[in-house]
């Protein structure tokens, strides 16, 4: 059950970072080579992503890896 409160909360911050961003999820997904199904269950923290994964969807938004973990706000 942790780990998918952790997974949750990283998905609200990819969500957070991209609409603060103005990227839509579809052009999220686009830029990390994801079908949008998948960028959708990441982002709900419906899947057990990798840290490549991660790592990818924050070269695409634009930020520090760090940034989608640090779940501490």
């Amino acid at each position: 059950m942790k780990n998918f409160r952790l997974q949750r909360k990283i998905g609200e911050k990819i969500i957070q970072i991209r609409e603060i961003k103005g990227i839509t999820q579809q052009d999220l997904a686009a830029a990390c080579n994801f079908e949008k199904s998948n960028m959708s269950r990441i982002e709900a923290g419906r899947t057990n992503f990798t840290i490549s994964t991660l790592f990818k969807i924050s070269q695409a938004l634009g930020v520090r890896l760090t940034d989608l973990v640090d779940t501490a706000d």
